[in-house]
């Protein structure tokens, strides 16, 4: 997909990740708090209801910061971190987790990824959906 000067800035807007990523939400076991990017604002409660309880309940079991983030295709990328002195971080258990959590909300992340791709991309949505349908 080419990107077009507009869709930069837009994606600036959102706080591009060095690595061209957007965080649409988080959790941090280590200070213990909860994130939720507020351009995304418009997402229906109960799915940003939905992705806290998921990063909540990542952190609470691996530990780490747990991040749900857009690559720049729009699809979604779930990372996973820790502190470079936690011990206590099980990096595989933490990556079977992650995989979990993907394969049991790949609905869920479908969504939110159409919905990133329809209103921040500005990608034409009856494409979008004829592509799912495929």
């Amino acid at each position: 997909m080419k990107k077009t000067d507009e869709t930069i800035k837009e994606a600036e807007k959102l706080g591009l990740l060095p690595d061209g990523r957007v965080v649409l939400c988080g959790a941090n076991a280590y200070d213990q708090k909860y994130w939720f990017n507020p351009v995304f604002q418009k997402i229906p409660e109960s799915i940003r209801e939905e992705l806290r309880i998921i990063c909540v309940l990542f952190t609470q079991e691996a530990g780490g910061i747990f991040t749900v983030e857009f690559e720049d295709d729009g699809e979604i990328f779930l990372r996973t971190e820790c502190d470079e002195d936690d011990i206590t971080w099980d990096s595989v258990s933490a990556g079977l987790l992650s995989g979990e959590i993907r394969r049991k909300r790949a609905d869920l992340f479908a969504a939110i990824s159409l919905y990133y791709r329809a209103t921040i991309l500005h990608e034409d949505v009856s494409a979008l959906l004829s592509e799912e349908d495929d």
